[in-house]
């Protein structure tokens, strides 16, 4: 019995083979073991800890070696990655608008002397109600939210923040525009409100 109702049940396991298809081709280097990894992470039972505890799950036929390869010698078209995201049904209110949430989350990675582009980033709340800044790596989400009594989100776009990052004036994301039938920015649409709303 499933708890939550499935909005389209009929179209989405359709729709799931597609992107899934579509991911797999945008893995351009040792893709299989790239693809192997991803499901492994998708599947497991709660947070991974180790390449070599993931190769345990189920969905990863290899042994553990072929994922430090797929993650060193692998490659990923991700221009062909993020049109596919974007080109994946977009979950809509009741209303029929798309809500977006954006937010910055920071991979904490203090031991890492030697990692590149390392930045310090906001934590709060790791010792005494203060405000610490550790060295990691920032990336900024934007999704789309679904309505109802899921925590499922459909993901848009993902940016590692830099140090020298400035930001255009255009939105960081382009992907709200380029989806099927959506309206450009500024023209009434209900999915994008005018500069002035």
């Amino acid at each position: 019995m499933i708890s939550v109702p499935e909005a389209r049940p009929v179209d989405a396991a359709g729709d799931l083979a597609a992107f899934r298809r579509e991911v797999y081709r945008c893995l351009t280097g040792r893709g299989d073991a790239l693809f192997e990894l991803t499901d492994a992470v998708l599947c497991a039972d709660g947070p991974v800890r180790s390449l070599a505890e993931l190769s345990l799950v189920a969905e990863h036929r290899r042994g553990h070696g072929a994922s430090y390869d797929a993650l060193a010698q692998g490659r990923i078209d991700v221009g062909r990655l993020r049109a596919a995201l974007t080109a994946a049904p977009i979950p809509r209110a009741a209303d029929d608008r798309i809500v977006l949430a954006v937010d910055v989350t920071s991979w904490l990675r203090p031991e890492a002397h030697t990692a590149p582009e390392r930045i310090l980033c906001h934590t709060y709340g790791r010792g005494k109600d203060q405000h610490i800044m550790i060295p990691g790596w920032p990336y900024s989400f934007v999704v789309a939210l679904q309505t109802g009594r899921t925590s499922w989100t459909a993901p848009l776009d993902a940016v590692r923040l830099a140090r020298a990052r400035t930001w255009p004036r255009s939105p960081p994301c382009n992907c709200v525009t380029s989806w099927p039938g959506s309206s450009p920015p500024g023209t009434g649409s209900p999915a994008m409100p005018t500069s002035g709303s």
